[in-house]
């Protein structure tokens, strides 16, 4: 099969041919070269070729409408006032077009041309050429300019002076456009070149950080994300500017690339090409977005065979991944020489050979075969691996000791040397202490770490480690690939021991005092290391992977001990506080049972931080540390205290008792006071603060004497009370009212009708059947609760809910369909996951407690509708934990009879189960 193009038929649109018919001549044109198009890209076509194919079709549209737009002017006024050439901008002046991409034209006058002049022409031109291409569904971005003003608009803007780069005349006067071309050509090679790279840096950069900083994102944008097809076209860009030129192979010509980089950075190129061209082939729409929907059909349509559907997707991914970080690696190795040339000269002329001499007369330092210069580490000579194969490991302690970085010959020997890395090399012990002396380098390891794998050197000195890279993660709250989140996870604890924010600091303390701070590193870059085997289960066999690594490290039995109890169980203690109620001392006793010791339990703390911050960074947020902390303090008090805890509570509640009394609150007697002590279950009192206990106080006192003047419908109202939590980022709400059946998921139901979210709640009730109910609010994106007429909407529904016994589900629709992107409106809609629908029922025997645990996508009212399930069921809700990831509902509740006298027996709870699992899932029990 040719690389070249087939030639586009010809469009025949003669002067006198009437608008609709045609108009019918180019939709059929586009119909039918379309469908060409498509044959090409479906018979292997690399992406390049079906770009530039697209691109020659919309050059045999717009050739023949320009000649009849001039025509059809000349025939009404006879000859054109000036000369005007149809200039294409952008993608389609480099034709590189795909079938969905942009069409940026600019109709081009000569200099000093008045508007006036060319008015009609202009008016022929827009009604014969953009109308037509408006009414094919095109999108085309336009601009009418005189060749002075086409200057001070590059001048103005550095966008419209990047797509001017690289323009080409469609139709009309040549020698308009060449003239305009030269011109624009010796502009911008002289003109403040620095100034433009500079600006392109930066705008490289700040797209980096908003498309994440790294290639392995699990949704990446093919065009604007780290290593997409921007990268390289900023990086021609440049050198156009610089030296005037406009290919890889010229970038090559200049020192700045090898041979076999450019060959690399276009095989990458041409693939992100092809891919980019199937996905606008699948789409109505235009979009570069690899979402996680359409990344099984794109590998079915490329040609991807794996019968399993997600071995599928991962191998095109890893195929993607692979292709972008060629891509990434070396415009960012040609960014980074053009910078160097920007510090050297004023204009950004010098070459690349010159800044390497200036460079060679730094002052040097010698060691272990190395030389540094600068910031940079050279090999001293070409041998220095084939000598010593350890040093393929030592060089990047070197550099971290150092502070320096491989230069690029350094860096290109590296790759060139990893075969040398033989089972010998990552058995030997100079290699293994080496790496070990890396990971015990507080706050300094993730540049080496990132560094080693970059240059390939990682996967293949821990080869268990290679099958992490470029996996994509089928989980719902993943962001990266497990690589790169293992990488991310290191980056998290090098801040908990280098930065001096709040956060970090009581982590870092927490590592502080056990017996070897840095041994987390090792279990950070170990923890995932069982999904090479599969997502299932990889705790467990991480700890079969990781062993022989330990081994080969030299670690002491203690160590290995340590490392392997982290990695098993280092999924445990999220999921306690996300799914237990940490103030309830249950709870840590259950913990602290599994932590075992404090040495283990301190190690889970810092872990879980570092690897939900590494997951992704909306993951974690003060509430999240809150409860994490919490657990943290309550379980470590457990395992220092043992029984004597229960001690302690009773020491607190005496106290807090003592200090109430003697505050002399008004109208409040003392006798009040000890009998709201003895009218509540003691785990109120383990955790809940002294101010806490006065408010409930007090609210029950209003709810009192309310009752005692009010009417029978008055004393039905709540006494609600709202205050913000700035450490927490959330708003507390307090309400005290009588108990009554329901009374839990008609509050809930309320707070979705003023449209606020619940992150949890803690349900409790009085001897004397007074319900203290306890949620944790914020406005969705907002944190606390800032809009007064949130709260108005909320204590005016719960007393329609409490008082006339009002359904809520309507307005909570309503609400919800006010603000369609905070909830999924269809069921079956939201992110394509393996993540099905669960709901477990059980009891929970160490704890003492009924638990429902429910995983679901989120929905409209799905809270309200499963707490009065569970209400319709004969249960009370005693504790709830509400969250939401990424449209993925996970909540827990602790349920309780409602009649104490009616068992929960095993029926019971799998009737409810049911009943659960047909609200977020209805296809399961219509089937």
């Amino acid at each position: 099969m040719s690389d070249a193009p087939a030639t586009p038929a010809t469009l025949s649109v003669p002067a006198e041919m009437p608008g609709e018919e045609r108009l019918c001549a180019c939709k059929d044109y586009l119909e039918k070269e379309n469908a060409r198009l498509k044959a090409l890209h479906e018979s292997g076509a690399p992406g390049r070729v079906v770009a530039q194919a697209r691109s020659a079709i919309i050059d045999g549209l717009l050739g023949p409408l320009f000649e009849r737009a001039v025509q059809r002017y000349r025939h009404a006024h006879g000859d054109l006032p000036v000369t005007v050439s149809l200039v294409a901008l952008g993608g389609y002046g480099r034709a590189e077009l795909s079938p969905l991409s942009d069409v940026d034209v600019m109709f081009l006058f000569p200099a000093k041309t008045k508007p006036e002049l060319v008015k009609d022409l202009q008016d022929y031109l827009t009604h014969d050429i953009l109308y037509p291409l408006w009414d094919c569904d095109l999108k085309v971005g336009h601009s009418t300019r005189n060749v002075d003003e086409v200057f001070i608009e590059a001048r103005k803007d550095i966008q419209t002076k990047t797509a001017l780069l690289e323009s080409r005349r469609v139709a009309g006067s040549n020698t308009l456009y060449e003239t305009f071309a030269s011109a624009y050509r010796s502009y911008y090679t002289t003109e403040k070149p620095k100034d433009y790279i500079a600006a392109r840096l930066g705008d490289q950069a700040s797209r980096r950080a908003k498309y994440g900083d790294t290639v392995f994102l699990q949704e990446p944008d093919i065009k604007n994300g780290v290593g997409g097809l921007r990268d390289y076209q900023n990086a021609l860009w440049m050198a156009r500017v610089k030296f005037g030129i406009a290919t890889m192979e010229e970038l090559a010509d200049q020192n700045y690339l090898g041979a076999h980089d450019v060959a690399s950075l276009n095989a990458a190129y041409d693939f992100l090409l092809r891919v980019r061209n199937q996905l606008h082939f699948m789409v109505r729409h235009p979009t570069d977005l690899l979402d996680l929907e359409i990344q099984s059909r794109l590998a079915h349509q490329l040609g991807y065979a794996q019968h399993n559907e997600l071995q599928r997707v991962e191998r095109f991914m890893q195929d993607y991944y692979r292709a972008a970080q060629a891509i990434y690696r070396l415009t960012k190795l040609v960014e980074n020489r053009l910078a160097l040339t920007l510090d050297y000269d004023e204009r950004g002329r010098i070459s690349f050979r010159e800044v390497l001499r200036a460079q060679r007369n730094l002052r040097t330092k010698r060691l272990d075969g190395f030389i540094l210069r600068g910031q940079e580490l050279a090999a001293d000579r070409r041998d220095v691996f084939q000598t010593d194969p350890a040093r393929l490991i030592r060089v990047f302690r070197h550099c971290q000791q150092l502070e320096c970085q491989p230069d690029f010959h350094l860096a290109a020997l590296i790759r060139e040397s990893l075969g040398l890395i033989t089972p010998q090399v990552i058995h030997s012990k100079d290699a293994n202490v080496s790496f070990k002396a890396i990971l015990s380098d507080p706050g300094s390891v993730h540049p080496s770490l990132s560094l080693m794998h970059e240059l390939g050197v990682l996967g293949r000195f821990i080869p268990e480690f290679d099958g992490l890279t470029c996996l994509v993660q089928h989980e719902f709250y993943h962001r990266y690939t497990a690589d790169v989140h293992t990488l991310n996870a290191i980056r998290e604890l090098d801040r908990v021991f280098s930065e001096a924010e709040p956060i970090t600091l009581k982590y870092r303390a927490a590592l502080r005092e056990t017996s070897d701070p840095t041994l987390l590193y090792l279990i950070l870059l170990l923890h995932d290391i069982g999904k090479s085997a599969g997502i299932r289960g990889h705790a467990e066999s991480g700890v079969r992977i990781a062993g022989p690594i330990m081994e080969r490290l030299g670690l002491s039995p203690e160590n290995r001990r340590l490392v392997t109890f982290v990695i098993k169980n280092h999924l445990i203690m999220a999921r306690f506080w996300q799914k237990r109620d940490v103030d309830d001392p249950q709870t840590a006793a259950a913990f602290a049972e599994l932590a075992e010791d404090a040495e283990k339990l301190r190690h889970l703390y810092v872990h879980t931080f570092c690897d939900a911050r590494g997951t992704a960074a909306s993951l974690w947020n003060s509430y999240k540390d809150t409860l994490h902390t919490a657990l943290f303090r309550r379980t470590l008090e457990r395992l220092n205290l043992g029984e004597a805890v229960h001690d302690r509570y009773q020491e607190r509640k005496q106290m807090t008792q003592q200090e109430l009394i003697a505050r002399n609150m008004p109208g409040i007697s003392a006798d009040e006071i000890i009998a709201h002590y003895g009218l509540l279950p003691e785990r109120y009192f383990i955790h809940a603060d002294t101010d806490e206990i006065g408010l409930h106080i007090r609210m029950v006192h209003r709810l009192l004497k309310t009752i005692a003047t009010a009417d029978s419908v008055g004393s039905l109202r709540p006494v609600i009370d709202w205050h913000d939590d700035l450490n927490r980022s959330l708003t507390v709400v307090d309400i005290v009212t009588w108990d009554r059946a329901g009374l839990f998921y008609k509050l809930a139901g309320a707070f979705s009708v003023a449209g606020l979210s619940i992150l949890g709640s803690k349900v409790i009730s009085r001897a004397d059947h007074i319900a203290i109910d306890t949620f944790y609010v914020v406005e969705p994106g907002r944190g606390v609760v800032q809009s007064t007429s949130a709260q108005q909407i909320f204590e005016q529904t719960v007393e329609a809910a409490l008082v006339g016994n009002k359904d809520l589900y309507p307005a909570i629709v309503a609400q919800a369909q006010k603000h369609t992107g905070r909830y999924t409106l269809n069921r079956t809609e939201g992110p394509h996951t393996s993540f099905p629908p669960t709901v477990e029922v059980y009891h929970e025997l160490s704890m003492e407690r009924t638990i429902v645990e429910i995983q679901a996508r989120d929905q409209i009212g799905l809270l309200y509708l499963l707490a009065k399930t569970i209400s319709e069921h004969g249960f009370d809700i005693t504790f709830a934990r509400i969250g939401t990831e990424r449209g993925i509902a996970i909540d827990t509740f602790y349920i309780e009879n409602a009649d104490a006298e009616r068992p929960a027996d095993k029926e019971r709870l799998e009737g409810l189960r049911d009943a659960l699992a047909g609200i977020i899932n209805p296809a399961t029990t219509a089937a």
